[in-house]
């Protein structure tokens, strides 16, 4: 139980109406996106601004109270659940896009803002974000930053970090920190980057300077339709291949499109076909139609049953709407969802594709695949249901082999969820024990009472020898 003072202080700097405490409230804390880890908070509260989040971590560490910051919920990796009890700093209120710097391509932004509100706003002057997951419309930009967030246009554009100059942090010591800034990365370590993946280990994120890209002068967006998936990754590794990079590269199998079909993110994908490719171009006019030709060679030579491009813009945001709205749509197939999110290298992709289907096939478990198929980030889905304890348990056996085939691959574990509670006993599957004895080191030197967001992205302890001799 939080100390009553505790509590008092907190209502008396953020007002009873920034704080929350019963039960019923705290239950939608309890769990992200990723429903199967829960743990509901002791206190959710809603700070404001930079100083009441620094006040309000100076408390936490004088009672030795745990805390985590969260954003929407959006995250799939357990990185915002209050493992530990204690509080929850709900930072979606905090949402205000302080400035777009047209001639200096840039946005400073409060951390609770949508990702897919600042490209709105962006737009108005010809610019946007390029980062843009699944769950832009309702994901905040202090999420991404958390978790070095992806999307489809990340194939091109990199992830987060790509497009991030700066940041203004609350450090778990109760400081406001300001790390690079609107012209990027300065002299001296790049904290920048070290801050951004951490997952909320690190500290707590106030405010953020964006880079912003320009629009592109011409966009292209193709469909291509397969009755084999063999013939969709094959066209996949030969349009990369080719030394075209397309903006978006997307893949669906056939249970993902007569899922969508049959939802309300309907968007006329043909239920009968094994697989389908959402391919986009941008850049240069001249640039983006003669990708197209080529593309199109290539899916026709690897035997596409059916190929469209859109006319306007209308009619690409519908084919953008079936990919955009899947898991959305995934709901209808069963009670509960167990989402991967690993890596392999795109020579692979046919190969561990098998593979996941294989161990599905042998768990009897259902698949359903939706993923970035150009940079080989796969999202394998597995329907179950959390109230069948065999059900969990051939799920989590299922998950663990397909993130070992990725791994096996010469993959990775993760692509931009995060490692969070999910996957943080796999890290040593990719990391030696040096490698992650180094990390541990680094969040210690930020975090050494331990207080912020723990038990997440790291392992229990692996001091490797070299530190063991040492110590």
């Amino acid at each position: 139980m939080l100390a009553p003072e505790l509590v008092l202080k907190i209502e008396k700097m953020l007002g009873k109406e920034g704080v929350l405490s019963h039960p019923a409230e705290l239950m939608v804390y309890e769990c992200d996106a990723l429903t199967f880890h829960r743990r509901a908070p002791e206190l959710v509260v809603f700070p404001k601004n930079a100083t009441q989040v620094r006040d309000l971590v100076r408390l936490a560490n004088e009672y030795g109270v745990p805390y985590v910051a969260r954003g929407s919920g959006t995250g799939l990796s357990g990185g915002a659940l209050p493992l530990e009890g204690g509080i929850v700093l709900e930072m979606a209120r905090f949402n205000r896009i302080q400035e777009i710097n047209v001639r200096g391509r840039y946005a400073v932004c409060e951390p609770g803002v949508l990702n897919l509100e600042l490209t709105r706003q962006a737009q108005r002057y010809g610019l946007h974000f390029a980062p843009d997951p699944s769950s832009q419309a309702s994901c905040t930009i202090a999420g991404n930053i958390a978790n070095n967030a992806g999307g489809p246009h990340c194939l091109k554009y990199g992830n987060t970090v790509n497009h991030v100059l700066g940041l203004e942090v609350v450090t778990p010591q109760g400081e406001l920190v300001r790390f690079g800034g609107p012209q990027g990365f300065s002299t001296g370590f790049n904290l920048t980057g070290l801050f951004v993946g951490s997952e909320g280990t690190l500290g707590i994120l106030t405010g953020a300077w964006l880079r912003l890209l320009p629009e592109p002068q011409s966009v292209r967006t193709l469909f291509a339709s397969f009755d084999h998936m063999k013939d969709a990754t094959q066209s996949v590794s030969e349009i990369i291949a080719s030394g075209i990079l397309p903006a978006a590269l997307e893949m669906m199998d056939q249970l993902a499109i007569q899922t969508v079909e049959n939802s309300i993110y309907a968007s006329g994908y043909p239920t009968a076909a094994a697989a389908v490719l959402l391919i986009e171009l941008d850049g240069l006019e001249a640039e983006t139609h003669s990708s197209a030709l080529v593309i199109r060679r290539i899916i026709e030579k690897n035997r596409a049953v059916e190929i469209r491009e859109a006319a306007d813009d209308v009619e690409r945001a519908r084919l953008w709407a079936g990919r955009k709205g899947a898991f959305g749509a995934f709901g209808r197939i069963a009670k509960n969802l167990y989402l991967q999110d690993t890596v392999v290298p795109r020579t692979r992709l046919t190969e561990v594709l098998e593979k996941v289907y294989e161990i599905a096939h042998r768990y009897n478990l259902p698949l359903v695949n939706v993923f970035h198929a150009g940079d080989g980030n796969l999202h394998p889905v597995l329907p179950y249901d959390e109230d069948d304890p065999e059900d969990v348990r051939r799920v989590l056996a299922a998950s663990e082999e397909m993130v070992k085939a990725a791994v096996d691959a010469g993959g990775t574990i993760c692509g931009e969820h995060g490692v969070g509670l999910e996957k943080k006993d796999f890290m040593p599957y990719i990391f030696t024990d040096c490698d992650l004895e180094v990390m541990t080191r680094i969040r210690r030197l930020f975090d050494p009472t331990g207080l912020c967001n723990p038990g997440k992205l790291l392992p229990s302890t692996h001091m490797c020898s070299e530190f063991r001799e040492k110590a």
